[in-house]
């Protein structure tokens, strides 16, 4: 885990990382993370600051539709539940998956 929070704080994001589940639940990190690697894939206004399950729910639904699938990366239903809920050690898994399948991406591209 203590590799993925190094990887993470090696990315400029809006916000300072004080908890990583409650940090991420929202997805709006998530897609900036994604933004800094794979700038033409994401477009961040489609993500907005939430408090609410719904569009949590909404922003990790977005990103896995238009985002993920095409770095073949999909999150199950469970996955997003949990990342919403801040189930703990959800969001570090994801941000591994998520760093493994950037580096894919990046390689099949080259």
């Amino acid at each position: 885990m203590q590799e993925v929070y190094n990887w993470v704080d090696e990315i400029p994001l809006s916000r300072p990382k004080k908890n990583i589940a409650r940090d991420f639940s929202d997805c709006v990190l998530i897609a900036e993370v994604l933004k800094h690697y794979l700038p033409q894939l994401v477009e961040l206004h489609n993500y907005s600051n939430a408090h609410s399950i719904q569009q949590k729910s909404y922003n990790w639904n977005t990103l896995n539709q238009k985002v993920l699938k095409k770095i073949n990366l999909q999150l199950s239903v469970k996955d997003i539940k949990d990342a919403v809920e801040m189930v703990p050690e959800t969001i570090e898994r994801v941000l591994f998956t998520l760093r493994y399948k950037i580096d894919q991406y990046v390689q099949r591209k080259k």
